[in-house]
């Protein structure tokens, strides 16, 4: 119990290993969370695939491995720890078995006095750790490195594990040579400055109202920073970031070839300036992106916090919070860093607080502080405290802390133990207690809730690849037609040497002709490249994303929620999701649960009844549910009057509520540790049993009007593998009676022989779970005094053991008593889901999407929940993996996938499946020997449910699936428990709800109801996938088509390189004329409308299985575009082959050809656009009619401005000659049809 002192004289702890378990010994653990926790887990896996060699596993249950309620450290009896003395601390030597704990699965008892080393700092940062090549490295130190941080090495950093688990172990990490993967992270801009992971470090030492002590250890400062660039970063990160696009490097490399004196057929600032103004606009959308998250961090940065300066307290701002500050916390306030809790207002160091942030659990916790500390509520006694903390490193475990307190005592020092117990951590909230003081321990990035969360990734899209490969293919042909060229030239040299005599006075060899040449060329196709494509796609990019947030069917009223998509470069990836990876609390349900209905008797009683199963009598017989109205008379005058007040006194009594009264309104308040206790003791108060007090040794209950005290004898608490929970009481009538709730199958077997609602009970029972609801079984049994004392004597041995198997005695002990057990009846709890999940859940299904429910949660309860949302149905079948070992979860799910296969073997129609795995299965189904089985099961299977998962097993359960299936996944989740999900999908989705708001903050995208899911992916995804895909295709094309004229004309004019249009007008096709079409279909056009997506959510498959942008999408649009420049380039030189007089009688000249040409291609490529919209509104009539306006417009005033200022003199006359010439009119007519008649049919 927390806050409870220890004895004064603990009893001496017996040598127990957790890692060497007898195997005959059975385990047991308590089921309060996964089987093992994230510290062991991350020493067990090298998901790096390097060659790190994992130890054997041991098989611990969690509580066995972190401590149970009200333990010490990880692994031990819940007797207090024996702590090194500090004095000794100074003399450690190279044994790490105070610090073993996290590494070795338990606590090591081996000398818990001897001497503990400072572990031997990892070298993160060798010439290795820089990354393969000049430009691993160089990504490395301008902190580019893609997936993690140094926050999230340990799950990365495989080198570091082994080197960690080493010293841990007490040996000498080896220093052989060998190739490994090094994380990218492990170096951030700072050119090469070492960083050392803290947690593979000593104990740290904190002072006591000593600042300068303190500040000489140069802890973190409480600084939070989610931002992608700072003012040192931004232009080394973003330049790189930019030319690490090949559109843009190609671009960058022509600009300087450009440079060449003598080279370039066109100006020398044709693309440098179109490309610097490309460069600058991303950089403009970069900056207004970071400005939002710099803004979002610096009112978290800026908030208030109490901090003691001398002796008074001070406002200051959480970044001014420092390690070794006693600081006053407010009720309702969160916690500005990690703090140890030194005293509260409540009695005996007593406060509540809410974790929603951080494990996604809302109900209260308590926390209590030391009793040393519990009375320093004045600044003036805290003022004079002096002392020390000795505490572990910065961790990312949220359920383990290690510290002792050094403190002043009798002329001495006096070290006292500190546990979770005493830990508030950042992210949390303080309820219920008006104030607080503590000392803090971490801050900034070394607390525990950014120790979980990993640096923003940088994620690229599937699309984007593709075009940067594309892009590269059409370098590929830019390089083939210049080589043509190239060689046309030198042939075209050799054969007409006499009368091309004049080229050859310079003397110029072949050689330096052909690069000379080939520059030439490359400067002059280089325009096949758009320019603009990337910058045209992240503003598109930009505007849905305002759009998405700005849609107001997924804007949540209720709360003042919209939806917001923080990442815009991602949304075409929401048109492609395959699987989906989703928390449960929080996410998919309200985490509200409501006594709906119970059995009592064999009788079946509900608060909201349909009107076809009200109860009537048939055949002399009751049947139907009764409303809870008939159930108060029933108690008062009917012969199951006694059972009916036997089950809710069990309600009232047996479970470890805790009330909270509210002495103003006199009302009172639950906390429960689950929401079904706090939901039964709700339903007890709806029925008349109101549960008001809780002793040491007691509970008091008020029904009709009179208070009854129980007094508590014993408990057998629940957990997982008991699936039920017994209290036994000496009641008010003086008889000794135990109370027992559980799963249905551990209740009936233990009945007494006699029960005669049992087939009445079972039939209710299976209505409920059809309503899928949550059930439990209650009974009873009284007991004689003597085979309680009896009993009694074998329990509180089972109590006081210390051996280390003190649960597995306690349950031996509870199986004795619990037997010949009378039926009371059963309850069912619906646990209420948010609006909407079942049929979105349906719906995507419906789409392709495969739905993965990750959760902390009992198996029973994932099943049920499963049940409630339609994630899995009765015609499914369940493929159930709940083992205790690593073999037989091997062989477990190898004979489910023999089954399987065997029956596609012989062509029989296989089963819709289900599969559902507990967290401790799981752990060993993400075994390297057993990962791809475990996964080629899953994938076979419409869902899939890991229950009693860990926030890291989620991320490794995502990560899994994509290292192994080129599929695009979303992770949605609620708390800061999902964070490490969702950035380890593809596309990382945050509901912004009850559990805070720290998953919304690390997600691409944040909404507020998990039904908004449904037009997120099949409306806006499909859209945007469409909008992106025909913008790069388009873009590509309206290159080609116009560009190429250049390569056929190549051919007329002897290779010389001459251009057929100015140079400026070259340049503004992409940047000015060509601009606005791409934009009207990447933000406007809608392939499908919104309505039919919804109705028809198996046209999700187009954009699922990319049918709008494969490798023959771009070549027939490629091609396309070269058809197009042949009927331009050779239709229009037809149509001015004699070059016929004009009125004046001179010919118009080849810049009045090259205008008119240019003119027709531009119509062209507009048409074309016309052609693909599918969606016309303003903008696209803005857009594509405005485009050739802007280029009418364009013409005149720049033919006439240009010249006469002395540039583009290529315009001079070309008015007049260009606008009185009926061919360039019928010229821009003509050819636009002749290309897009093919299309136009094809349409």
């Amino acid at each position: 119990m927390a806050g409870r002192s220890e004895p004064p004289n603990p009893p001496q702890r017996q040598p127990s290993d957790l890692l060497e378990f007898d195997d005959e010994r059975p385990i047991y653990y308590s089921g309060q969370r996964a089987p093992v926790d994230d510290e062991h887990m991350l020493e067990r896996y090298d998901i790096d695939d390097s060659d790190w060699q994992q130890p054997p596993r041991p098989s611990v249950s969690y509580d066995e491995f972190v401590g149970g309620a009200g333990t010490a450290h990880p692994g031990a009896a819940a007797s207090s720890p024996e702590y090194p003395r500090y004095a000794d601390s100074d003399n450690f030597q190279d044994d790490r078995s105070y610090q073993g704990s996290y590494a070795a699965g338990g606590f090591d008892d081996r000398g818990m006095t001897s001497h503990i080393p400072h572990a031997k700092p990892t070298n993160r940062n060798s010439v290795l750790s820089m990354g393969g090549g000049f430009m691993g490295r160089m990504k490395n130190r301008l902190g580019m490195g893609p997936q993690y941080s140094e926050m999230d090495l340990p799950l990365t950093e495989a080198g570091a594990r082994e080197s960690r688990t080493e010293s841990l172990a007490g040996t000498t990490p080896k220093k052989e040579k060998r190739h490994r993967k090094i994380s990218k992270s492990t170096f951030k801009f700072g050119l090469g400055r070492k960083e050392v992971d803290p947690s593979t470090l000593g104990p740290r030492i904190i002072h006591l109202n000593n600042p300068p002590a303190n500040a000489g250890n140069k802890y973190l400062d409480n600084h939070i920073s989610t931002a992608k660039y700072n003012i040192v970063t931004f232009l080394p990160k973003f330049l790189f970031e930019q030319f690490s696009k090949y559109a843009n490097l190609f671009f960058l490399f022509t600009a300087a070839l450009q440079q060449i004196p003598n080279l370039s057929p066109t100006n020398r600032y044709n693309t440098i300036v179109p490309l610097a103004l490309v460069i600058l606009v991303s950089a403009i959308k970069e900056l207004v992106e970071d400005a939002r998250r710099k803004s979002q961090d610096k009112s978290l940065n800026s908030a208030k916090a109490s901090v003691l300066k001398g002796s008074t307290f001070t406002e200051v701002t959480w970044i001014d919070v420092s390690v070794g500050d006693i600081v006053r916390v407010q009720s309702e306030e969160p916690f500005p860093a990690d703090i140890v809790l030194l005293a509260s207002s409540e009695p005996e160091g007593l406060c509540y607080i809410e974790t929603a942030n951080l494990d996604g659990e809302t109900n209260l916790k308590i926390k209590q502080s030391i009793p040393e500390t519990a009375d320093l509520v004045s600044p003036g006694e805290l003022s004079r405290l002096g002392g020390r903390v000795r505490s572990e490193q910065p961790n990312s475990s949220l359920y383990t802390y290690e510290a002792t307190l050094t403190m002043p005592s009798g002329g001495g020092e006096k070290e006292l133990p500190l546990q979770p117990d005493q830990l508030l951590l950042r992210g949390a909230t303080l309820r219920n207690t008006p104030w607080i003081h503590g000392i803090v321990v971490f801050t900034g990035h070394e607390t525990k809730l950014m120790r979980n969360a990993t640096a923003t990734p940088v994620k690229t899209t599937a699309i984007a690849r593709a075009v940067n490969i594309q892009i590269l293919m059409l370098v590929g042909v830019l390089l083939g037609l210049s080589l043509i060229s190239t060689i046309g030239d030198l042939i075209v040299r050799s054969r007409e040497q006499d009368k091309l005599r004049y080229l050859f006075y310079g003397g110029t060899s072949t050689v330096n002709q052909f690069f000379s040449d080939l520059v030439t060329y490359w400067i002059l196709f280089s325009n096949l490249v758009p320019l603009s494509l990337f910058v045209t796609l992240e503003i598109v990019q930009y505007c849905t994303a305002f759009l998405i947030s700005g849609d107001l069917d997924m804007y949540y009223d209720k709360t003042d929620t919209p939806a917001n998509c923080r990442t815009s470069s991602l949304v075409e990836e929401l048109g492609q999701i395959e699987y989906i990876f989703s928390d449960k609390t929080g996410t998919l349900t309200q985490n509200i649960m409501e006594f709906r209905q119970c059995t009592i008797g064999g009788i079946q009683y509900g608060d909201e009844i349909p009107e076809d199963k009200r109860a009537t009598i048939e055949n002399g017989e009751e049947v139907g549910i009764h409303d809870f109205k008939t159930l108060a008379g029933n108690r008062v005058n009917h012969p199951t009057a006694n059972i009916i007040d036997q089950f809710l006194t069990l309600l009232s009594t047996c479970h470890t509520v805790i009330p909270e009264r509210n002495d103003e309104k006199g009302t009172i308040r639950y906390q429960a540790a689950s929401p079904d206790e706090g939901a039964l003791v709700d339903g007890a108060v709806e029925l008349g049993y109101r549960f008001i007090a809780r002793k040491p040794r007691s509970v008091i209950i008020e029904h009709d009007g009179q208070e009854e005290e129980y007094e508590l004898l014993a408990v057998c608490e629940f957990n997982s593998t008991r699936k039920r929970m017994s209290t036994i009481f000496r009641c008010p009538d003086g008889k000794v009676r135990l109370y027992c709730k559980g799963a249905d199958t551990v209740i009936l077997e233990r009945l007494h022989k006699d029960n005669p609602f049992v087939e009445t009970t079972l039939q209710h029972l299976e209505e409920y779970a059809v309503d899928g609801l949550r059930t439990l079984c209650l009974a009873y049994r009284d007991i004689s005094d003597q085979e309680f004392e009896e009993w009694y004597e074998v329990y509180n041995t089972a109590a006081t053991t210390v051996s280390g198997n003190r649960a597995e005695e306690l349950d031996k002990a509870a199986e004795i008593i619990e037997h010949d057990l009378t039926l009371l009846g059963a309850t069912a709890i619906e646990d209420k889901l948010q609006d909407g999940v079942p049929d979105t859940i349906h719906t995507l299904q419906e789409a392709g999407i495969k739905v993965w429910v990750l959760t902390g949660d009992r198996q029973e309860t994932a099943i049920n929940i499963g049940m409630s949302c339609k994630l899995i149905s009765e015609d499914m079948t369940l493929l159930i993996v709940n083992e205790e070992n690593a073999e037989g979860t091997r062989d477990n799910i190898q004979k489910k996938l023999n089954a399987i296969r065997s029956q596609k073997d012989i062509g029989a129609e296989l089963e819709t499946l289900a599969l559902v795995i507990d967290g401790k299965s799981l752990t060993y189904a993400l075994e390297r020997d057993t990962e791809k089985m475990f996964l080629d099961l899953a994938v076979m299977c419409k869902a899939v449910i890991c229950c009693r998962v860990s926030p890291l097993q989620k991320a490794l359960v995502v990560k899994l699936v994509k290292r192994h299936l080129k599929a695009i996944l979303l992770a949605i989740g609620d708390g800061a428990n999902d964070v490490s999900m969702i950035q380890a999908a593809h596309i990382g989705v945050g509901i912004s709800g009850m559990e805070g708001l720290q998953a919304a903050r690390s997600a691409d995208v944040s909404i507020a109801q998990f039904r908004y899911l449904r037009k997120l992916l099949l409306v806006h995804g499909a859209w945007s996938y469409h909008r992106v895909s025909k913008t790069i295709l388009y873009s590509f094309y309206k290159n080609v088509a116009v560009f190429m004229t250049q390569f056929w004309y190549s051919f007329q004019n002897a290779f010389s390189g001459e251009v057929i249009y100015e140079s400026w007008t070259l340049s503004f096709y992409n940047v000015l004329f060509t601009s606005l079409p791409p934009f009207a279909i990447g933000i406007f056009d809608q392939f499908v409308s919104a309505r039919l997506l919804d109705r028809y959510p198996q046209l999700y498959q187009l954009s699922q299985k990319n049918m709008f942008f494969r490798t023959h999408n771009f070549f027939s649009w490629v091609l396309n575009g070269f058809y197009h420049s042949l009927i331009l380039y050779w239709a229009g030189n037809y149509i001015y082959h004699w070059d016929k007089p004009q009125s004046d009688g001179k010919t118009p000249g080849h810049w009045v050809w090259g205008t008119a040409l240019y003119t027709a291609g531009l119509m062209t490529t507009l048409g074309k656009a016309a052609l693909i919209s599918t969606q016309w509104t303003k903008w696209t009539f803005a857009a594509i009619p405005g485009s050739f306006a802007v280029w009418m417009v364009f013409l005149p005033a720049y033919a006439s401005a240009g010249p006469a200022l002395g540039f583009s003199l290529e315009y001079e006359g070309v008015l007049p000659r260009l606008f009185t010439d009926p061919t360039f009119y019928g010229m821009a007519i003509v050819l636009p049809v002749l290309c897009l008649l093919r299309d136009f049919a094809w349409k």
